[in-house]
């Protein structure tokens, strides 16, 4: 192959303390099996039709196998046709494998079927929610007045900092938007980096500002939200700025947008800044990665992914606000579940903190987690994982088949597999991760880099490295297969 430009050599950071609790983290799998890699093999519709052989007729059937039976069954489904995220392997998505206590409080959160919209509905659960929350607002520098609330997903997470964005700009035009809807309110417009997670259009076409209210802002050369564009686009007359959204943690680079200089001018136009950590925020786990986000305290909300990093259950994400005053929008009383003389004697709940009604405890695990580990176990797993990207990216440096596309900032590491240039190399790159998609052996994820100056868009392959449990022989491994693979297709031959 031919040699590709590169970044320089990478230097990685020291190696973290040895954890206290053994040379292996204890992580949750429903495959016992280490022979085979994360994914079974096969192509996709080879794997889902075994599955749905497994399954049988869709249909319910007339008389139940017995408990037993039926977990066996499901029990064998997933370990056979399954994903296995703690196979060191596993590297392609923020979809970490999950620490065995997350999992086993998550069993008593569901045996409780507790919910979180009044007292009487799970009292313990409502101590140990806000529990949580205080805690990690804390832990994010927000002082005595913030709150928060967990939800289903950073999706939902950033949906709600956009409401309440939404009503508070609104507010401040002499609207009620939430009584009266949008007439009247000027051009609302929400500003996010290019690289920013596309729930931002998605949450500005749900609260009916449209997609196009999301005006997005190029990226600088460390893949970081310009700031001088961004001044230029909130000076345009005619539009009312609700929200500036700083990435804390891109999905593709885990680059970090410069908090401080966008608050600024977030504040400078009255509009509300949202930083969304979803990726970035478990950082302050770790006293190596912590300044990254030293400016999170200027937001004025914040999401923020614990199954992402937090190494928890899907779903596992918080909102923080600042201000618990702003979760006015979601007020509401309703005579069969917290009538006004039911909040006054103190037998409310968080309903008034989400859209939802039912929402189930997941808080449980995380109180858990927090307690069983603290924030030195949480972080020492993150410096291992943010070693591991380092390690990866040396490798990458020093092997002529690989190209490295971006320096790491937290775990992901992006490069390309070289010997073709233009569409040829993007054809090369998806072509690899199919194969060693479908061998089962590597699960690793693509994505694509924006075009900058002269150099056209690229894909890109991908490693998000989120297992504390790997080493840096796995990752060689890892590597070695990408480059046998990248050989094979260049060289012609069928399928790995």
């Amino acid at each position: 192959m031919s040699q590709p430009a590169r970044l320089s050599a990478v230097t990685a950071p020291p190696a973290p303390a040895r954890d206290p609790f053994g040379p292996r983290w204890p992580l949750a799998s429903t495959v016992s099996d280490r022979q085979r890699g994360p994914l079974p093999h096969g192509s996709p519709g080879a794997v889902l039709r075994r599955a749905a052989e497994v399954l049988g007729e869709p249909r319910v059937p007339s008389t139940g196998v017995g408990e037993s039976a039926a977990l066996d069954l499901i029990a064998g489904l997933l370990e056979e046709q399954g994903i296995d995220l703690s196979h060191p392997h596993a590297a392609a998505h923020l979809q970490p494998p999950v620490l065995q206590v997350a999992v086993d409080a998550d069993a008593l959160a569901s045996a409780s079927n507790a919910s979180m919209d009044t007292y009487d509905s799970g009292p313990a659960t409502l101590a140990i929610e806000q529990w949580v929350v205080r805690a990690l607002a804390s832990l994010a520098g927000f002082g005595p007045q913030a709150d928060g609330v967990l939800t289903p997903g950073g999706s939902i997470s950033n949906l709600l900092a956009v409401l309440i964005a939404r009503d508070s700009a609104a507010a401040a035009a002499g609207l009620d938007v939430r009584r009266n809807g949008l007439r009247g309110f000027e051009r609302p417009v929400v500003f996010c980096s290019e690289l920013a997670h596309f729930s931002v259009q998605r949450a500005c076409a749900a609260l009916g500002l449209g997609e196009e209210a999301a005006v997005t802002i190029p990226s600088d050369e460390n893949f970081r939200m310009r700031v001088d564009v961004l001044e230029t686009e909130l000076a345009e007359p005619g539009r009312t700025p609700v929200a500036v959204i700083a990435t804390a943690g891109t999905t593709d680079f885990g680059s970090i947008d410069p908090i401080a200089p966008i608050a600024a001018l977030a504040r400078a136009y009255g509009a509300w800044l949202h930083v969304d950590a979803a990726y970035g925020f478990g950082a302050l786990f770790s006293d190596r990665l912590a300044p990254l986000l030293a400016d999170v305290p200027l937001a004025d909300s914040v999401t923020l992914d614990l199954h992402k990093i937090g190494w928890q259950p899907a779903a596992t994400s918080v909102l923080l606000v600042a201000d618990r005053t702003r979760f006015a929008a979601f007020d509401r009383s309703v005579d069969y579940l917290n009538p006004a003389d039911d909040i006054d004697s103190g037998l409310d709940g968080l309903l008034g903190r989400s859209l939802q009604t039912t929402r189930r405890p997941d808080a449980v695990k995380v109180a858990t987690t927090l307690t069983a580990y603290g924030r030195a176990g949480l972080g020492t797993m993150l410096d291992t994982c943010h070693e591991l990207a380092h390690a990866a990216a040396a490798r990458v440096v020093a092997d002529s088949n690989l190209e490295l596309l971006a320096p790491v900032t937290l775990t992901t590491v992006l490069f390309r597999v070289a010997g073709l240039e233009g569409s040829a190399a993007d054809d090369l790159q998806g072509e690899v991760r199919r194969r060693l998609l479908t061998s089962g052996r590597v699960l690793i994820g693509r994505t694509k880099l924006p075009a900058r100056g002269d150099r056209p868009a690229a894909v890109a392959l991908k490693l998000t490295l989120l297992n504390p449990n790997a080493t840096a022989t796995d990752i060689e491994d890892l590597l070695d297969q990408v480059v046998a693979t990248g050989l094979d297709v260049l060289a012609g031959e069928g399928a790995a």
